[in-house]
């Protein structure tokens, strides 16, 4: 049974082997390789095409006669001087971007066609040509290099603070007792001349009895003149009010008011009734509120970009739907040796008094490095690759050269360029990656097709 088996495997078997050699022997197939005729050899290099019924593979095409021996196809030419009008082929290259080359038409290992390298694109030298075709489905686009104020944004925290000249401080000069102190208290807002307190000095008294005499006394009995008296209580502080009112009555009141010395807001009040208040000590102290500062924090990388003058806007944490605008009035003198940062003082107008002293602020400076209107262009324009700094001019009919540049500020999406460009010259601002490959390949095969010997292949 076993041999009936076996019998029954072998004799499709040898039908199939006769069947094979008899179609070698007609010509239709070949069961083995054989060696290329001399005159079908060709360096081709290991670059060479090797699918079979192509030029230099070895192996018939459909059309090879019944006898089994290939017909040899014309091979493709390799570069020639083409016809009159005609763009002459200097070589081929990977279609891959492989460091390879080669002087006729092939195809890369995966099937891909080696692209055609024209004499006139070799000529260019770094100019890079680009199809129409490419362009468009690319999105290559240009613009024209123009001037223009390079403006970035730096933003620091800061905070709401008093504006110290327009503080003031209610003390006396002599002692006193205060007899009275008006319905002011702290936060409640004044205005200049308003009483704050009715007080009562021993020595305002004195000198104002004084001046009271002299301008009772008939004039030039005596050589003593009213002037020195009214000086003594200029110079105990006493109101203009209560000496037009002495003069006016010529007679010294028994105590007097004090007005406030400006409108604002009370910041602190200490005066009570009935107490003694001692040369020097703050009784009130107010504030105006019309105008406040903002205090800002800047890095220490940021101080060169930030001058007087520069336009700001902050946004207080506690009014987030609003903003103010203002400008830079002083960059201070001196760092934080903790913290590295420059405190930065902002003036901003407050009629309402909605910015409070103490809030919370994000400022925002137009911060330009006091350069002025400089030539710029879009960011994406540059390729930076570390070392150096690259922007690709348009020349047109799909042509590009790549232009080292020297860049500057940055700010707004916009680089200064120092050196390299010129106004009206056209930039690549949108996909220059595609250029710049194209211009680093093209580069890397002039270089190779240089070292390569003529008439042969780059290994």
């Amino acid at each position: 049974m076993r041999r009936g088996i076996l019998l029954a495997a072998l004799i499709p078997a040898a039908a199939v082997g006769l069947g094979g050699y008899a179609a070698h022997r007609a010509g239709w197939i070949d069961l083995l390789p054989r060696p290329a005729l001399a005159s079908e050899r060709h360096d081709h290099g290991p670059g060479g095409v090797h699918a079979a019924g192509e030029p230099g593979s070895g192996h018939p095409t459909a059309a090879s006669p019944a006898d089994g021996h290939a017909t040899h196809q014309a091979h493709p030419t390799e570069a020639q001087p083409a016809a009159s009008g005609q763009r002459r082929i200097l070589y081929y290259r990977n279609p891959m971007g492989l460091p390879d080359t080669s002087p006729v038409p092939k195809k890369d290992s995966m099937g891909m066609d080696y692209v055609p390298v024209y004499e006139d694109e070799a000529e260019n030298g770094p100019v890079v040509r680009v199809a129409r075709g490419r362009l468009q489905t690319t999105g290559v686009r240009s613009e024209p290099v123009q001037r223009r104020e390079v403006v970035r944004s730096v933003r620091a925290p800061g905070s709401v603070q008093l504006d110290e000249r327009r503080v003031a401080v209610v003390a006396l000069r002599t002692e006193a007792f205060v007899e009275r102190v008006e319905n002011v208290t702290t936060g409640d807002r004044v205005r200049r001349g308003q009483p704050l307190m009715r007080l009562y000095s021993a020595e305002v008294v004195a000198a104002g009895a004084q001046y009271v005499a002299a301008l009772n006394m008939p004039s030039g009995l005596t050589a003593a003149t009213p002037d020195g008296a009214r000086r003594r209580l200029e110079n105990l502080g006493v109101p203009p009010e209560v000496l037009a009112e002495i003069e006016r009555t010529r007679r010294i009141p028994h105590s007097f008011t004090w007005p406030a010395p400006r409108d604002g807001v009370v910041l602190e009040r200490t005066a009570v009734d009935g107490m003694r208040a001692p040369p020097g000590d703050a009784l009130f102290r107010l504030a105006d509120l019309s105008v406040v500062w903002v205090l800002a924090e800047i890095p220490e990388r940021d101080v060169g970009a930030v001058a007087s003058g520069q336009a700001v806007e902050v946004r207080p944490r506690g009014l987030p739907d609003r903003a103010f605008e203002g400008r830079v009035a002083l960059l201070y003198p001196q760092l934080s040796a903790s913290a590295r940062t420059a405190r930065v003082r902002i003036e901003l107008p407050n009629p309402d008094g909605a910015l409070l002293p103490g809030m919370y602020a994000e400022v925002e400076i137009a911060a330009s490095g006091g350069g002025g209107a400089a030539i710029a262009v879009p960011e994406g324009a540059v390729i930076d690759s570390g070392t150096r700094r690259v922007v690709f001019l348009e020349r047109g009919e799909g042509r590009y050269e790549p232009r080292e540049v020297r860049t500057g500020r940055r700010g707004g999406g916009f680089v200064e360029v120092r050196e390299g460009l010129a106004e009206g010259d056209r930039v690549v601002v949108a996909a220059n990656f595609l250029i710049d490959a194209e211009s680093n390949l093209r580069a890397a095969l002039r270089g190779l097709a240089a070292a390569t010997p003529a008439g042969e292949d780059s290994q």
